[in-house]
């Protein structure tokens, strides 16, 4: 009987194990593709700058993209500073049944002693 718990436990920690190397590989996969779109995102601002230099200055280009982004940089923070501050650090579901149910526990005792 041990030798088969044994025989289980080597077996569950060999799947775990090749679990965990497989995850680890696409992570990294993954973390690779995530740092190649950073650099394709940086070519598509380059070329929106390249384009916009037709009809005005490169200076100009260079600029107007820089500033945009600064824009578009600006609302998300803002928009994540909004939604932290709406965030309860309390689980306000699980505080409010726990008042219930002592408000249940208080009258069920309150009754009992009458």
């Amino acid at each position: 009987m041990t030798d088969l718990i044994r025989s289980e436990f080597k077996l569950a920690r060999a799947e775990m194990t090749e679990t965990a190397k497989r995850s680890g590989q696409a992570a990294g996969l993954m973390s690779a593709g995530g740092f190649l779109a950073a650099f394709g995102f940086a070519a598509l601002l380059a070329t929106l700058i390249l384009l916009l230099a037709l009809v005005v200055p490169a200076w100009a280009a260079a600029g107007i993209v820089t500033a945009v982004l600064l824009l578009a940089a600006l609302i998300a923070v803002l928009v994540g500073r909004n939604r932290i501050k709406q965030v309860s650090v309390a689980p306000q579901r699980a505080v409010d049944n726990v008042k219930q149910d002592v408000e249940q526990i208080k009258e069920g005792a309150h009754h009992d002693n009458s």
